[in-house]
């Protein structure tokens, strides 16, 4: 399952990359995650930070263990995750504009067990729909703190 979408924010990159890349913070302005606890911390690029990030999924708090496996300041970086059975990546990706920034944030999910496959076509448009809700809410929180 592949899902992505995008949002006009009015503010520099620099700006957006500070707020997308403040992880540690980022239950303080992304109303679906309620918890981050950092497992290993980054150096400049990110590429190597993990944590744990706690969200309020469907009703309940479901936990994953996240870590940025590629990064460019100031323009993307991604995450991977591996839980049930399947793997998780995640992408923020900033495109510069005359009169402001482009953020865009991609999802996909590959199931690995039989059973993660199978559950996949099942839930799968159910799930991409509240997957693409999920992103959305995300991308308005993050546009909210880049524009104060």
């Amino acid at each position: 399952m592949k899902v992505s979408t995008q949002i006009k924010i009015n503010n520099t990159k620099e700006k957006v990359w500070a707020v997308i890349a403040d992880i540690e913070n980022s239950a303080s302005f992304i109303s679906g995650i309620t918890n981050i606890e950092i497992i290993t911390p980054a150096g400049a690029d990110l590429v190597g930070l993990k944590w744990k990030e706690t969200r309020k999924m469907f009703g309940k708090e479901a936990v994953e263990v996240m870590w940025i496996t590629d990064s460019q300041k100031y323009h993307y970086y991604q995450t991977r995750a591996e839980n049930h059975g399947a793997i998780y990546v995640s992408r923020l990706e900033i495109t510069e504009e005359n009169d402001g920034v482009l953020l865009e944030m991609s999802f996909e999910g590959q199931g690995l067990t039989f059973m993660a496959k199978i559950m996949s076509k099942v839930f799968g448009v159910f799930m991409k729909k509240s997957m693409i809700k999920a992103i959305e809410a995300d991308l308005q929180d993050i546009k909210k703190a880049c524009e104060v």
